[in-house]
C-alpha cells in the first residue's frame, strides 16, 4: 500500500519534469532561465512564442494521448483479465483512423481544420457503440474480443483500400502521416477539443473502477457479490472508447503504450486493476513525452513519427509480456 501511495506522486512529479524538459529541448535547445521567463509571460517575445505555441502544447498533447491510452489499457486489461489487452484490441483506434483517413481521401479536411479530429472522434464513437451493443447482447468476454478484432480487421482493410486508391501522392502522404501518429504542430486549440473526451472517458473508467477489482475474483464470483457484469462491460468499453477516440483525434494512431504501461505498474499496486488506472495513465503519458523528446532531438533528415518510435519501444515489450504470460501458463 505504501508503494502505491508513493507511486502516483512520484509519477506525477516525473511527468511535470518531463514536460519542462520538453520545453527546454528541440531543434535549438533553450536555457532554463529563458524557459522559465517565457512560461511566466516575460522575457523575449520569440521565446514565449516557441514555448506557448510550439513546445508546451506539443508536450501536453503527447502526455494527454499517452494518459488516455494508459488508463484505457489498464481498464480493458482488468475487464478482460488479459495483460495483452489494449484500446486497439476492441477496434476503436482502427475505426477512428479509418474515419480520419476517409476525410483525407475525399479532401474534406480542406473545409475546416476541425474536420480531421471530428472524423476521428466519430469513428471512435461508432466502434464504441458497436462494442457496447455487443456487450449488451453477449455474456462472453471472448465474443467481445472477437467483435473488436473483426472491427479492427475491417477498418484496417478499408484503410488499405483507400490508400491504394489515393487520387494523388499528397493525399497518400497525409493518410500515412495520420496512421503513423504524431503530435507535431499541435496547438492548445486542438488539445482543448480532445481534452473533454479524454477527461470524460477517464472519468467513466474511474467511476466504474471498483467493478474491475471484483472481476479479479472471476466473473461468477464477482456476480455473486453483486456486480452487474453487463453494466461493468458497457461502462468500461464506453469509457475506453471515448478516451481512446480523443487520443486518436489528437495524435493519430499510436499503439502498444496501452499495454506496456499497465504491465509495468501492476506489480506495484498488488495487481489490482482499480488501483492501476491513474498510475498507468501517468506512466503512459510520461513514456510518450519522453519518446516525443527523442523524436525531436534525434539527428534525422526527416522527423520520425511518434507512433513509429512508440511501436519500436512497445513491440519488443509486447513480445516479452506475451512470452512471459505463456511461460506462466505452461
Amino acid at each position: 500500500m505504501t508503494a502505491n501511495r508513493a507511486l502516483t506522486p512520484a509519477l506525477l512529479v516525473a511527468c511535470i519534469i518531463a514536460v519542462f524538459i520538453a520545453c527546454l529541448l528541440g531543434s535549438t535547445p533553450m536555457p532554463i532561465d529563458r524557459v522559465l521567463l517565457a512560461l511566466f509571460g516575460s522575457g523575449d517575445v520569440s521565446d514565449q512564442i516557441v514555448i506557448w505555441q510550439i513546445r508546451l502544447p506539443r508536450a501536453l498533447a503527447a502526455f494527454a494521448t499517452g494518459a488516455a491510452l494508459g488508463i484505457s489499457g489498464a481498464a480493458l486489461q482488468g475487464l478482460l483479465r488479459n495483460p495483452l489487452a489494449e484500446p486497439g484490441v476492441l477496434g476503436v483506434s482502427a475505426s477512428a483512423s479509418l474515419f480520419a483517413t476517409f476525410s483525407l481521401y475525399y479532401g474534406l479536411v480542406a473545409l475546416s481544420p476541425w474536420v480531421l479530429p471530428i472524423a476521428a472522434m466519430l469513428g471512435a464513437l461508432a466502434a464504441t457503440a458497436l462494442i457496447a451493443l455487443a456487450a449488451i447482447k453477449t455474456r462472453s468476454v471472448v465474443t467481445l474480443i472477437l467483435v473488436g478484432v473483426g472491427i479492427s480487421a475491417f477498418a484496417g482493410a478499408a484503410m488499405s483500400l483507400l490508400m491504394n486508391l489515393a487520387p494523388t501522392p499528397f493525399t497518400l502522404s497525409d493518410m500515412i502521416n495520420w496512421m503513423l501518429g504524431s503530435v507535431a504542430n499541435r496547438s492548445f486549440r486542438e488539445l482543448g477539443f480532445a481534452a473533454p473526451f479524454i477527461l470524460g472517458g477517464s472519468a467513466i473508467l474511474l467511476a466504474s473502477r471498483r467493478g474491475l477489482s471484483a472481476l479479479t475474483l472471476g466473473e461468477e464470483a464477482a456476480s455473486g457479490i453483486g456486480l452487474n457484469l453487463r453494466n461493468q462491460r458497457i461502462l468500461t468499453v464506453l469509457g475506453a472508447g471515448i478516451a481512446t477516440g480523443g487520443s486518436v483525434a489528437l495524435a493519430g494512431a499510436i499503439g502498444f503504450v496501452g499495454i506496456v504501461a499497465p504491465h509495468i505498474v501492476r506489480p506495484f499496486v498488488g495487481h489490482d486493476p482499480a488501483r492501476s488506472l491513474i498510475p498507468s495513465a501517468l506512466l503512459a503519458g510520461l513514456i510518450l513525452v519522453l519518446a516525443d523528446i527523442g523524436v525531436r532531438i534525434l539527428p534525422t533528415v526527416n522527423e520520425l513519427k511518434l507512433g513509429v518510435v512508440a511501436a519500436l519501444i512497445g513491440a519488443p515489450a509486447f513480445i516479452w509480456i506475451a512470452m512471459g504470460r505463456r511461460a506462466i501458463h505452461d
